[in-house]
């Protein structure tokens, strides 16, 4: 019933680190960007 770590493998182990890094850093710098925009417009008064 339990899957072996050779049938089971994950993406960090199979993908180029490449597109790994750029398929979490994407996300990652936009909600950053999103978060920034927020804190100047909706800012302490």
């Amino acid at each position: 019933m339990e899957k072996s770590i050779s049938e089971n493998k994950s993406i960090f182990a199979t993908e180029p680190i490449g597109r790994l890094i750029a398929k979490f850093a994407i996300p990652c710098v936009i909600s950053l960007l999103v978060n920034s925009l927020y804190n100047i417009v909706c800012g302490d008064y």
